[in-house]
């Protein structure tokens, strides 16, 4: 395992991370299956766990909870808050909602503090002043060490950064965006942004929710966990994900030449970022967490990436409908007509 610099934190994080989204019922994971992964990746070197209070409506957290027991101080503990836990006032990034949300993912936790506390989502009806001065007095409370922003547009980024100088507030110091050879558009923007504010990333999807982990291929049946959840993404009657098929098999084409699985050649490529600190990884079960885990010291050749950039240009997303950092503008007509 390698290790870099989490951003300016002085913090030393792999560069394979793992993501507890699969923990429970939304991977139908179980306490002993979580423990057991948990356990191999410890072991190979991976020290950031990362989860949210979202999963599972609480169940990743308490799975991450016991399977971490007794081992607390070796492990970077991330979470994250902001998405509906229920109606109204519990979701987004009010000052009432983040100081409950954090205290109940401690406790689910059964910790003290984390390591690392992540707006999960921008929240446009919450000023960056009322969220930042929330997370800055949780920080000196300690019952965070630090905080991060998760799929913000690069124009929030930037704000939040100018509002935490505005007032004298602790800044975010990560940034969590999805990243993959299918999916480049933060290239463009995102990426040029945390690297002009120091900012750790964590990225997340890097096997483009199945796409790139060998499952996935032109002209066969789909069998994958997210197929079965979200078969939509993977109708090769639609024209992006055609696109997707292509793409994918020229990619295993690359990865062949290069001696590499697809999974190997699609990690390597977004820790090859100067930008990306580390690549989340959501195995559902041990054995896709070695399949992944063999990447851990995967370095791609100049070679290798110009291939991968004349197959999926930079900067350039497949799917821009998946795109998970849209301003509400986009998303809501009413928002971009004067009344």
């Amino acid at each position: 395992m390698q290790y870099r610099t989490l951003g300016r934190t002085g913090v030393q994080v792999g560069t394979l991370a793992l993501g507890a989204m699969n923990f429970g019922a939304i991977g139908r994971t179980t306490q002993e299956e979580a423990t057991a992964i948990v356990d191999a990746a410890l072991e190979a070197g991976v020290n950031v766990i990362d989860t949210a209070d979202w999963y599972g409506e609480g169940e990743s957290e308490e799975i991450v909870g016991k399977a971490v027991a007794g081992r607390r101080d070796d492990i970077v503990l991330a979470t994250k808050a902001t998405m509906p836990m229920g109606e109204r006032n519990r979701q987004g990034g009010s000052r009432r909602w983040i100081c409950t949300a954090l205290d109940d993912s401690l406790r689910r936790l059964g910790v003290d503090h984390v390591d690392l506390y992540q707006m999960h989502r921008w929240d446009p009806t919450a000023s960056d002043e009322e969220t930042l001065s929330a997370l800055t007095d949780l920080q000196r409370a300690g019952k965070i060490r630090y905080f991060g922003s998760s799929t913000f547009p690069a124009y929030r980024i930037v704000q939040a950064q100018w509002a935490a100088r505005e007032h004298r507030l602790s800044r975010y110091v990560t940034e969590q965006p999805s990243y993959s050879m299918l999916q480049r558009g933060i290239e463009a923007h995102v990426l040029p942004v945390t690297e002009e504010y120091g900012m750790g990333v964590l990225v997340w999807s890097p096997l483009a929710s199945g796409w790139l982990s060998g499952a996935v291929r032109k002209g066969r049946d789909v069998t994958t966990h997210r197929s079965g959840v979200l078969p939509e993404r993977f109708d090769p009657s639609l024209p992006h994900n055609q696109a997707r098929y292509d793409a994918v098999e020229r990619l295993i084409e690359v990865a062949d030449e290069a001696g590499l699985t697809l999974i190997q050649l699609a990690l390597g490529f977004v820790n090859a970022h100067p930008a990306v600190t580390a690549a989340l990884i959501g195995p559902r079960t041990v054995e896709h967490l070695r399949s992944q885990l063999a990447a851990a010291d995967t370095v791609l050749s100049a070679d290798v990436l110009d291939a991968i950039d004349e197959i999926v240009a930079p900067g350039t997303d497949l799917a821009p409908g998946e795109k998970f950092d849209a301003p509400p503008a986009l998303l809501d007509a009413s928002l971009r007509r004067r009344r």
